[in-house]
């Protein structure tokens, strides 16, 4: 099965990252091939990321403070070497890996770790957009609920996945929860600026757009509502179960709050076409153009067709190393991506692959080798199983039919999205804490930039989008996602990640990692909504040049603190 030419283009970049990222490592080897510093940094890093991601060893984090008083990569390295890892790790030590592997070479260091940077957010979003959405997609035509519903509900969690998994990672990955609480408020302040900002610039070449009041101002007072419960719970400085529990339940209200409203404005009128009926019907199969096979070049066709021919397979090829692990691990029963084989595979290898996370996140000291072997076999077994379930109940010609057919699968494929989401935000995270290390940066500052930048970018493009070329409505979805994104991802996101912070210390309370970017970020955040709230209504519910560029501006403002304190100009 060949990729969509789409993605394939959408991927080349982060492929072509990641050939270089191996060619790189390569070279490194190569040039210490006499030394022992590359070859026992690589040797260590599987082992060093596994334990650090086990319960008893977030225990054992050193202090990175301590590395970085220590003047010289030869001295740090062999600090490294002798000390457990002084940073929350995913599979990978990426300071072990910098200061010992590229020891002789930084830059060729910084250069590895920008482009897997690249290639790991590159995972992140279209993990999220190709499997994660689709299999809440189908979950959400199978469940049958309604579009406003499931607008905030599945499709939200689908929207912030890359936002709520780097969050919760963060606080379960032993730096405190720093990165994800920047990175969460950093990318709510981000979407509700720059990308409202780019909506209204975008259409107001047209006059702008008038937006329906009710649900602006509705989406709006929830997000200061829970702006103001999130200050309130940093200026306390400590968090309990229950207070965070209870932040989560601001969506639950705003959930309600939006299905009344829909069932008040539908009642006594016939409800739309599009409103009418669940997104998809469970026994339809969405029309979309296969790309199952790829046709080559006729024997007589010009040379330019044979030319792209060559250049397509040339792409594909490009792109295999990182869509086949996650296209042989993830269910995946999408009618224009639907192939049995693959189907059988993945059938076949996510009990081995739930199986091999399963004993990472273990305990290496007490867990032991046969331990292993057995959960490792238990998972083949039942990969076996599944795989020869998979071949005699599903057709080669389509995906599986019927509600109780596609559950299963929808399922299935939910549940290694997610593994596979929560596993590259892990280690997303734990680049950027590295980084910040290795440069001098506070982790958080990071996170309430880069980390969010690099999340929010898909909103930036699919709204302005939608903007520009759904009319009048687009523009109007466009400006709500502005608010319901970044509501779902600072309630939902930092309430779940709290919840289970707090809980593992419970009775106890948890510390929140509260610093300044916290604090001046939820500030900015507060003045662009009541931006937002004071210029809109005042100008008839008008989305336009002023609106967006009093936002940008905003935003602008609050970088500009960001770099003049990161550079020490302003404390």
């Amino acid at each position: 099965m060949a990729l969509p030419r789409r993605r394939a283009r959408n991927a080349a970049v982060p492929s072509a990252c990641f050939l270089l990222l191996l060619a790189l490592l390569l070279a490194a080897a190569s040039l210490h091939r006499h030394h022992d510093s590359f070859p026992t940094a690589v040797a260590g890093l599987i082992r060093i990321g596994a334990a650090s991601s086990s319960s008893s060893a977030k225990e054992q984090v050193g202090d990175c403070q301590e590395l970085q008083s220590i003047e010289g990569g030869e001295a740090r390295c062999a600090y490294l070497r002798t000390h457990p890892p002084c940073s929350p790790a995913g599979y990978v030590d990426y300071l072990r890996l910098f200061y010992c592997g590229f020891a002789g070479a930084p830059a060729a260091g910084y250069a590895a770790l920008l482009l897997w940077l690249v290639v790991l957010f590159y995972l992140l979003g279209d993990t999220a957009s190709e499997y994660f959405c689709a299999s809440l997609e189908g979950l959400s035509a199978a469940l049958r609920l309604p579009p406003a519903i499931a607008g905030v509900t599945l499709l939200s969690l689908g929207n912030g996945a890359p936002d709520v998994f780097a969050s919760v990672v963060s606080f379960a990955a032993g730096d405190g929860g720093g990165v994800g609480l920047n990175s969460a408020l950093g990318g709510a302040l981000f979407v509700s600026t720059v990308v409202a900002g780019a909506v209204a610039l975008a259409v107001s070449p047209r006059g702008g757009v008038v937006v329906e009041w009710r649900g602006f101002v509705r989406d709006l007072c929830f997000l200061l509502l829970a702006l103001c419960y999130l200050l309130a719970v940093l200026v306390n400085g400590t968090v309990t179960v229950w207070v965070a529990a209870s932040f989560v339940s601001l969506y639950v209200a705003y959930v309600v709050v939006v299905w009344t409203s829909h069932c008040c404005a539908e009642q006594g009128k016939p409800p739309p076409v599009g409103l009418a009926e669940p997104l998809l019907l469970d026994e339809d199969v969405l029309s979309l153009p296969s790309h199952s096979k790829t046709t080559a070049a006729a024997p007589g066709a010009p040379a330019s067709s044979k030319g792209r021919a060559w250049l397509h397979y040339l792409l594909h090829a490009l792109c295999m190393p990182l869509y086949l692990p996650r296209r042989l691990t993830i269910p995946d029963i999408a009618a224009h991506r639907w192939s049995r084989p693959y189907a059988v595979a993945s059938a076949a290898l996510a009990p081995v692959l739930l199986a091999a996370t399963w004993t990472s996140q273990r305990n290496p000291v007490s867990s032991s080798l046969r331990h292993s072997l057995a959960v490792h076999l238990v998972g083949a077994v039942l990969g076996l199983l599944l795989a020869a379930l998979a071949a005699a109940t599903t057709d080669s010609a389509s995906p599986p039919r019927g509600r109780r057919r596609r559950v299963p699968w929808l399922a299935a494929g939910f549940l290694m999205s997610v593994l596979w989401a929560y596993t590259l935000a892990r280690e997303l995270v734990a680049l950027l804490v590295a980084i910040g290390y290795m440069v001098g940066i506070k982790a958080g500052v990071l996170g309430v930039t880069v980390l969010a930048w690099g999340d929010s970018l898909g909103d930036l493009v699919s709204n302005v989008a939608m903007a520009v070329h759904g009319g009048a409505g687009g523009a109007q979805t466009a400006v709500s996602a502005c608010y319901a994104g970044p509501l779902f991802n600072t309630v939902v996101g930092l309430g779940l990640s709290l919840t289970l912070a707090a809980g593992a210390r419970h009775p106890a309370a948890f510390v929140l990692p509260a610093d300044g970017a916290a604090y001046e970020a939820v500030g900015f955040l507060g003045a662009a909504l009541a931006w937002a709230l004071l210029v809109v209504p005042v100008r008839g519910m008008r989305i336009d040049r002023v609106y967006g560029l009093g936002l940008i501006a905003i935003y602008l403002c609050f970088f500009a603190v960001r770099v003049f304190e990161t550079l020490g100009l302003w404390t």
